[in-house]
């Protein structure tokens, strides 16, 4: 072999070798939860947020305290017992453990608010968009919203509350009958506004599929307002829910909720003040993470903040 060979080897020349992309593998969701989880303020408000929810799951189910049977209204040594290291949060005037009728009225106040969430989010988003990209539907449909939008909310669910009756399910439609409008009328403007840009225009000549241009190129950037629209929706209803309750136009005499406690203890707000700001402390801290972590988690699936 000449010395030639030996220094020089020929190459396969690779015609594909230009198209090759060398960039990093990026992973959308990936992305997003890597942006969530690295604030470390972010990481304690959801640990909080999910010790609060799974609190009011596991419970009622250990202590099977339904929240109507007074089993020591009998006894009065164990009427008003202050916090202590056996009862955490005290007894009431029924001498119910304070800590489990806390629990059990959380539970069933995300409950509603967690439905009354899903029904506004699904019927506003699916409505939304297609009201966003059918010229013909948005005629009407804004005709609608226009009428719908100039009456109190807060209105309608009292005027509905008074004709239906108290109830879990009563609250529940009362408070979604309207208010999944305005979230279909703001996913509609994003769509609206989304839809008409350059690229989804230039997808649209090349013959892309309006599911293709729908998935890839408009749900991501409807992420962020949807887990938007959800951080506020669900305290904002927590928040409502414990607002009924106070005037007793709530959830029914057999539904215990975090708002009929702080409604029925409001007469023990000086005399014995646990009683009252316990559950009050306890629904602010609800309504406070869920909302932080739902914002915190909507600016991590913000596209624009990935580039």
């Amino acid at each position: 072999m000449s010395e030639s060979e030996n220094k020089f080897v020929f190459v396969k020349n690779d015609d594909n070798a230009s198209e090759h992309i060398a960039a990093p593998k990026y992973s959308y969701w990936s992305a997003v939860f890597k942006k969530f989880l690295s604030s470390k303020s972010t990481v304690i408000v959801l640990i909080i947020a999910l010790t609060v929810i799974a609190l009011s799951i596991i419970d009622p189910m250990i202590s099977n305290y339904d929240g109507i049977t007074h089993v020591n209204i009998n006894d009065t040594s164990m009427q008003f017992i202050h916090p202590s290291l056996k009862y955490f949060f005290g007894t009431n005037d029924y001498g119910d453990n304070l800590w489990n009728v806390v629990w059990i009225g959380a539970r069933n106040s995300l409950a509603i608010a967690g439905i009354t969430t899903l029904i506004t989010i699904v019927l506003g988003v699916v409505v939304g968009a297609i009201w966003g990209y059918s010229k013909k539907m948005d005629k009407w449909m804004i005709e609608i919203y226009n009428i719908i939008a100039n009456v109190p909310f807060t209105l309608v669910v009292f005027v509905l509350m008074y004709v239906l009756g108290r109830g879990f399910w009563q609250l529940i439609f009362a408070m979604s009958v309207t208010s999944w409008l305005s979230t279909a009328y703001f996913i509609r403007t994003q769509v609206m506004i989304i839809r008409d840009r350059e690229y989804n225009l230039a997808s649209q000549c090349l013959g892309t599929s309006t599911w293709t241009i729908v998935k890839n190129n408009i749900m991501p950037f409807l992420v962020s307002i949807i887990v938007t629209s959800i951080s506020r929706d669900m305290p904002s209803y927590i928040s409502l829910e414990v607002f009924l309750a106070w005037l007793g136009i709530g959830v029914g005499e057999t539904t215990p909720s975090l708002g009929k406690t702080i409604s029925a203890n409001r007469t023990f707000m000086t005399s014995t003040p646990y009683l009252f700001w316990i559950p009050v402390a306890i629904s602010a801290v609800i309504t406070i993470s869920l909302y932080v972590a739902g914002q915190t988690f909507a600016d991590a699936a913000d596209p624009r903040t990935h580039m």
